[in-house]
């Protein structure tokens, strides 16, 4: 049965080699597929921080233009936290939504 088989499969090294490598693409705990899984995850987060360093941005763009303006100021926080003057009273109208 073994004479059946080429030589060439026979041999020790390629025996240990074909083991080796079928152990490093399957069997390993960095094998083949969890290494595709974390470059892709990998370029998710780089993705992220992409977004999130362009956030930023906006937001010291946003700060700047708020610390350096008394009105727009104001007319921040009357928008964003309803803040209002004491002899003032605030309405807030929330659209009805169709369902």
């Amino acid at each position: 049965m073994l004479k059946r088989i080429p030589k060439f499969f026979r041999n020790f090294y390629f025996i240990t080699t074909f083991l080796f490598v079928t152990w490093m693409l399957f069997f390993d705990s960095n094998d083949f597929i969890t290494q595709y899984q974390m470059s892709k995850a990998l370029r998710a987060k780089e993705a992220d921080k992409e977004y999130y360093l362009q956030k930023i941005t906006e937001v010291q763009k946003d700060r700047k233009e708020l610390m350096s303006n008394p009105e727009l100021l104001e007319k921040f926080a009357r928008e964003k936290y309803l803040m209002k003057r004491p002899n003032e009273d605030v309405f807030i109208i929330v659209p009805k939504e169709d369902k």
